[in-house]
Order: structure tokens, then sequence, then C-alpha cells
């Protein structure tokens, strides 16, 4: 079956880019060499030039079965393409380097204030500060929306939701961008794969950041445990199932996690899932004439965007997938960002269409113990911002893209200029 390209395609995808490579997502998703993938070599191997090489699993039903397959392949070895020896895994595990039943006793100590009940109880609260930050930039007329919306409100929101001060927001939003996007020269010194990192191995992302962020975990856990809150510090700091709290390094990096993972995801769905809109200008009419089309425009926005490209595991025994013989201690990657345009799971899936429906992606993940704990924050976060910026505008015009991430792991757009008539 023949279908279009994906309106992002980059030109530099000739079907054969290095999908290890950061300097490949640059230019963006190399959707032509993922579609190549799933139609002639869906369970294919891919040397690395700095690592062992890995099972790339492109085709969706693929995905979804070995990422219900925990105990076959594992998070337990790191779920990056990076390669840990053992001192550095331990060292910097978190919770989405587990499986159960650890796995189910951490996140089961914050897992209530991330439920759908919980999250629409702060529907409103995220609503008026939505609106506030929409206030201040639209004001500008012109303006970047990445650094004046995008970046702001999911570490504001996630910062009310730890019980940290909102004044201490863009520091956390600093140090996260250092984590997380750990191989872009434009948010951190240390960049991963140019300069030499082992003095941080057994810091979070080999990052000095994750010191920082540490230091500040801490002082805000004394301050919790004279004073307990009703926030996710304080739950953290509570007996987990077997009656034990959790140790200090993994109190500290499960604290690094959320600052790292809860701001990155959100920020490049709202800025790509606006830029998408703005691309479709007929899907973007849709939505203004039809509110009531919300939640599938939301749903569409994170299954087009797939701004987490992937999850590594290993392989825990001998396995055969696809046909393919996978050793025990292999890395296999889960590519998310080609499942969710698997033509054998959506119809015409390079069409952005805000109607899709069924529109089971995988953003998120989608089965077993994995699935990302902040998804229904996400959605609210993705939904009430588009609900504010229609209310407040007339019409938006993309004015400039930049460079995209330089990251195989998180794929997204650093800065997007737009204007606006209100």
């Amino acid at each position: 079956m023949t279908i279009e390209r994906h309106p992002w395609t980059p030109e530099t995808d000739d079907g054969h880019a290095d999908l290890a490579s950061h300097d490949t997502w640059v230019h963006g998703t190399p959707y032509a060499t993922l579609e190549r993938l799933r139609d002639e070599d869906p369970v294919s191997w891919v040397d690395e030039a700095d690592g062992s090489g890995f099972w790339a699993v492109t085709r969706y039903a693929d995905v979804i079965e070995l990422n219900r397959r925990w105990d076959d392949f594992t998070s337990y070895r790191g779920i990056r393409l990076e390669e840990m020896d053992a001192e550095e895994t331990e060292a910097r595990r978190t919770l989405m380097e587990l499986d159960p039943p650890d796995h189910t006793r951490l996140r089961r100590l914050v897992n209530r204030g991330f439920t759908r009940r919980t999250v629409e109880s702060y529907e409103e609260p995220i609503r008026e500060l939505t609106g506030d930050i929409l206030d201040e930039a639209l004001a500008l007329g012109e303006f970047d929306f990445v650094g004046e919306v995008a970046r702001v409100l999911p570490m504001r929101m996630l910062g009310r939701l730890l019980g940290v001060p909102d004044d201490d927001a863009a520091q956390l939003v600093d140090w996260g961008d250092q984590l997380l996007s750990n191989s872009d020269p434009e948010y951190t010194d240390h960049v991963v794969d140019q300069v030499d990192t082992d003095e941080f191995r057994l810091i979070p992302f080999r990052s000095p950041a994750g010191l920082e962020v540490f230091r500040y975990a801490q002082e805000a856990a004394i301050e919790r445990r004279g004073c307990p809150h009703d926030d996710v510090i304080s739950r953290l700091l509570e007996p987990t199932t077997d009656g034990e709290p959790l140790s200090d390094l993994e109190f500290n990096n499960f604290f690094a996690l959320l600052v790292a993972a809860g701001n990155d995801t959100t920020r490049y769905s709202l800025t790509e899932g606006l830029r998408a809109l703005v691309d479709h200008p007929d899907q973007f009419r849709a939505l203004r004439d039809d509110p009531s089309l919300i939640d599938s425009a939301v749903e569409e926005i994170l299954r087009w965007t797939t701004v987490t490209t992937h999850f590594r595991r290993t392989a825990t025994s001998d396995q055969e997938v696809g046909g393919r013989a996978i050793a025990e201690g292999d890395k296999v990657v889960l590519w998310w960002a080609s499942a969710d345009y698997d033509q054998r799971k959506f119809d015409d899936p390079y069409r952005f269409d805000i109607r899709r429906d069924p529109n089971d992606h995988v953003a998120f993940g989608r089965n077993g113990p994995h699935l990302c704990l902040g998804a229904w924050l996400a959605r609210m976060e993705i939904r009430i911002t588009l609900q504010e910026l229609l209310a407040r505008t007339t019409e938006i015009e993309i004015v400039h893209t930049s460079d995209r991430l330089r990251s195989n792991l998180i794929s997204g757009t650093k800065h997007l200029t737009v204007r606006v008539g209100t």
C-alpha cells in the first residue's frame, strides 16, 4: 500500500538515517527511515558508533507485545540507549528503570496524586494559571511560544503538585533541561557525547545539574519531615507498601525524574501541537467551530507528536521476535515514534485528523506497568492551553521555527515564534 510522506519528513532522511545519532533528530523525526523499517525489517539490528548495537522494534503490534512482557524485556538495565555498568545503573535507578514488584512499590507512593480524578480536581487552578501565562504572552503580539508558554506552564503546574514555590519554577526548568536535554549544547555545557562527563557518571543523566536537584530535594525533604503537606514530596517520604521509607538515593532520583520528565515532554507536545494546527488550517478551523472536538484533538496531537521517541529494554533470555533471534542481554528498543505511524494500525497515518477515532496511540506507552504517570496531567494541560488560546485569539501565524532538540530520546522544536491576532 502506498501512503503519503509525512509533511514534516526531513530532507536529510533518505530512508537510511542513523536512529542512534542525536544529530539525526536535529532535522526532525526520520519518518522515512522508520517507515522503511516497518515495511522491510520490523525487528532490525542497528549498529552503534559508540555502543553494542540494538534491535529496533518498529511495528505497533510488536511494540505493544514487548512492552507488556516486562519479565522477558526488562527495564532494570536502563531505558535509554546509553550503556551503563552495574554501579552506574544502581546509582541512577529511578521508577522508570524498575519492573514489578519494585516498580509497583514506588509508583503506589505517588499514583493517587496523578490519577484522572485527582488531576480533574485541579482544572480550575490550571485554567487560571494558564490564562495568566497566556495573557502575558499575548500582550507581546509576537513571541516565542516555547519560552513564554510551553516551557513555563508544565513546570509551574508540577511545582504546585510537588508543593514548591512558584518562584522556584524557573530554576527547576533550567535543571530539568540540563538533565533530560543533556545531548543538546543549547541547554548544557556537559554534552554527553561531546565532552568527558565521567565524573558525573553516578548522577542522573550524567549531569552536574543532578547534584543541584539532589540538594534541593533534600532541603524539601527536611522541611516536609518537620511539617508534612498534602503534596507529592510528602507522599514520597511516607513508608512504602513494605513499611520502609525510600532511601535518600531513591528519593533524590525520584525527585530528579519528576523535574526532568515533568516539563520537557508536555512542553514539546504543546509546541508541536500548535504547529500542527497552524500547518493544517482546516483542522484548526474545525476546532474553532466545534469546541466539542477538543478531546479527540488532544489525542491526535499526542499521536502526531509522540515526543518520547523510544524506550529501551534488555532481553532477559534468548527470545524470538518477528522471526529474529534475540540473545539474552541484547538491547531491544521500542520505537513509539514509529508505532504511532504504523499504517497497519492507523488509517492514513500521515494525515493530521483531530476527528481520528479510534486513536490508540502509544505516546504515553499503552499497556503494562510503565504507562506514563503524568498522562492525565499532560492531557489536561494541552486541552486547557488550546481552549484558552482559542478563546483569546482570532488567528495565529508561525513566524519562525527553530532547530529541533538534539536528542534521540525526546523529539521537539526548541523555539516557535508566533504572531497572534486577538
